[in-house]
Formats: structure tokens, C-alpha cells, sequence
């Protein structure tokens, strides 16, 4: 076995272990279509390996020589599908079929030509080339801007421009007589090395991205509540700190609620209703909140709202608004005289303030709205000097 053969024993391996880590990773990632899209372009590129070895060692050498020009177009093809699948740059089948035609019709008309010849060269790489360029395209005009994103596609871009590289080379150094003198050619051993490289760093470069989104998700997931759908103490704390981060010398507030007489509910209506109600006032505090706001459950029927660049007195109309709306809460598993109330404290957290001074203050002002009778809105406030706060009754 020549170094050329080595190599495209190594690419089927290496294509093929792509293969079946991406059909891995489809289990847990979100993305589970593009995943499986990648496998597939790498299972079908790995067979070009098999029939390069064909046409050197087999008889019927134009067939086997045409099968793996398509194998490794259709691997690129699928690959292109599953970025756009990816980057929200999707391409119609139908082109996509078309262009694969295409390439195969091409490689028909051009594989009497003498090798090693311009045109037979760049016509033979640049169907590669233009899938390749193509999916780096489709990477750049696309909303993700992280690193690993850009690095995707300046890689994919250098892949593509690399055929074209190939295609020179095969001119100037020669690429065989006829299909079966390619593999023993320096060229093969140059081309088959070269498009492994970089075809590993796509590979890899590619499941780091989908890795990427599952630990992202994991995050996510461990910093959300089940039941409500909103953040958990740990993901609301982080959230405002994220949300501070945006905006250092601003003032903000902080406004926590407990829904009322909520134990009486449970024991009325079973731990259901009180599901029920508990994501009835998580939708409506979701949906009634600015969408720069972080809003989180940080206990059973306890909620807490970080309003960033605000002030006490908006946050404090603000939590009128949601006591108003949650008195309005209709929950159609349970009977249509029930009524649902919320108590709120309100605390203003300035500049280069502590999150859970804050925190104490909101809770506090909570307390007394519950001591005053439930169902009431109070907001801390200073009394000149940083502390302590008087709790301000709110009609």
C-alpha cells in the first residue's frame, strides 16, 4: 500500500467515526437535524475513499471513478444543507439536488479530457470548492456571531479556496495519465493529505459548535424552573448580574411578590390547582415584563422582578399593573368564583448597589404589604441616609 492508499484508508475511518459521533451528539443537541445532516455528509464522503481504492485495484474504472467524484459531492452538498439548517440559511432541496446533477453531469463530460490539464482540473475541483464557499457564505450572513462561529466559517472558506489550490497543483505537477495512475501519483498523496486536514478541522470544528449549544442548553436548563418556566433563584441572580453588567451606572429596581393565602389553595384545590395558579401568574408576569426584564421564581409562590434603568416609583406603577392583572386570572381547572391575589414589594438598587441589599428591602416592603392586609403594593425608601429604609404605603 502507497502513501495515498494509507491516506484514503485513514479518511474512510476518520469520515466515518464523524459520522457516528454526530449521530451521537443529534441525541442531545438541539439542533438534532443539522446533526444528523452532518453525519450523513460524512457517512457518504467516506465512501469516495473506498471507490478511489476501486479504480486503482478493480475493474469497471470509470464507474467506480465517477461514483467517487459524487460521493464526496454529496457528502459537501449535505454538509451545505446542514449549515443552512444550522445558521437558519437553508437551501431548497430542489437546488440542492440541481446542483448535485450538475456537478455529476460535469465530471461525465470532463473525464476523457487529458488530466492534468486546466480544464480538466478546475472543472473537477470547482463543483468542491463552490459547495464549500457556499456554506461559508451561508455562516457569515447569519445572525450567530460567536467566535467558534466565525472560526467555522473562515475554516470552511479556506477548505473551499484549497480545491482551487488543488486544481493548480494537478496541472503543475500532474495528476496521472487516466484515473488509475492517480493514486500513485506524489499529487494523490499531497491532495488526499491536505483535504484530510482540513476536512477533520471542519469535523471537529462542527461538533464543537453543537457541543457548545449543549452545554449552553444545559445551563439554561439548570437555571430554570420547571413549573413556572421561569428562572430559578440561581438563574434570576445571574440574569441580573448580566443585565447590571449592560448598564453600571444606572439606577434599577426590584420588586418581589407572593401570591396570597396560597397554602389555602393547596389545601382546597390539591397541589394541581396551585400548579395551575402558579403558572397562570408566571405568564402573566412574563408577558406583562419588559423584555430586558429578569424574572424569576425564587421560591414556592415567591417571585422576584429586576426592572434594569428604571425607577422606584415606574417600578412601583409597574406593580399596580400586575396586581391589577393578577386579580384577573381565570384558571379554567378551578371554579369561576376563585380569585387570585398577589402582594409586592418594590426597592430601588442604585448604582454600583448590592443585589441582595436590595433583595431585603423588596422583601421587607413585601412584609408589610402582607402585614396591611394582603393584596398590596409597598416600596422601600431611603430616609436620608442609606440605611435603614421606611416602607412606603402605595394607594
Amino acid at each position: 500500500m502507497n502513501g495515498a492508499a494509507f491516506f484514503l484508508a485513514v479518511n474512510f475511518i476518520i469520515a466515518m467515526c464523524f459520522g457516528a459521533v454526530f449521530v451521537v451528539v443529534s441525541t442531545r443537541s438541539r439542533s438534532r437535524t443539522a446533526a444528523l445532516w452532518f453525519a450523513a455528509a460524512f457517512t457518504i464522503a467516506s465512501l469516495s475513499s473506498v471507490c478511489e481504492l476501486l479504480v486503482a485495484y478493480a475493474y469497471l474504472t470509470k464507474f467506480w471513478a465517477i461514483c467517487a467524484f459524487a460521493s464526496v459531492l454529496c457528502g459537501m452538498t449535505l454538509l451545505r444543507v446542514g449549515i443552512g439548517t444550522l445558521y437558519g440559511r437553508k437551501v431548497a432541496p430542489v437546488w440542492a439536488g440541481c446542483f448535485l446533477v450538475t456537478g455529476i453531469c460535469l465530471d461525465l463530460l470532463i473525464y476523457d479530457l487529458p488530466r492534468g490539464t486546466a480544464a480538466h482540473a478546475f472543472s473537477y475541483q470547482t463543483p468542491f470548492a463552490l459547495a464549500l464557499l457556499s456554506s461559508a457564505a451561508a455562516i457569515f450572513s447569519s445572525t450567530r456571531r460567536l467566535a467558534i462561529d466565525r472560526a467555522l466559517g473562515y475554516l470552511l472558506l479556506a477548505t473551499g479556496l484549497h480545491f482551487f489550490a488543488k486544481a493548480s497543483l494537478a496541472v503543475i505537477a500532474g495528476a496521472g495519465t487516466t484515473a488509475k495512475d492517480y493514486i500513485g501519483t506524489n499529487y494523490a498523496l499531497i491532495s488526499q493529505s491536505s483535504t484530510a486536514v482540513l476536512m477533520v478541522a471542519v469535523g471537529l470544528t462542527l461538533l464543537s459548535v453543537l457541543v457548545l449549544e449543549i452545554m449552553a442548553d444545559e445551563r439554561s436548563n439548570s437555571e430554570k424552573d420547571a413549573l413556572s418556566g421561569l428562572a430559578n433563584r440561581r438563574g434570576f441572580e445571574n440574569g441580573v448580574k448580566a443585565a447590571m453588567a449592560l448598564a453600571p451606572k444606572a439606577g434599577h429596581a426590584v420588586i418581589i411578590c407572593d401570591l396570597d393565602h396560597f397554602k389555602r389553595i393547596n389545601d382546597t384545590y390539591g397541589h394541581h390547582g396551585g400548579d395551575l395558579v402558579i403558572q397562570a401568574f408566571s405568564d402573566l408576569l412574563q408577558t406583562s415584563a419588559a423584555k430586558n426584564a429578569v424574572v424569576g421564581r425564587i421560591g414556592g409562590e415567591e417571585f422576584a422582578i429586576f426592572i434594569p434603568s428604571t425607577t422606584l416609583d415606574m417600578a412601583t406603577l409597574f406593580a399596580q399593573a400586575l396586581r391589577g392583572g393578577t386579580m384577573g386570572i381565570t384558571v379554567s381547572a378551578l371554579p369561576s368564583s376563585f380569585a387570585v391575589t398577589a402582594s409586592f414589594g418594590v426597592a430601588e438598587l442604585a448604582p454600583g448597589g448590592d443585589l441582595a441589599g436590595a433583595m431585603r428591602d423588596a422583601d421587607a416592603a413585601l412584609y408589610e404589604a402582607k402585614r396591611s392586609g394582603r393584596n398590596r403594593v409597598r416600596q422601600a425608601r431611603h430616609i436620608g441616609s442609606p440605611q435603614p429604609k421606611s416602607i412606603k404605603a402605595v394607594k
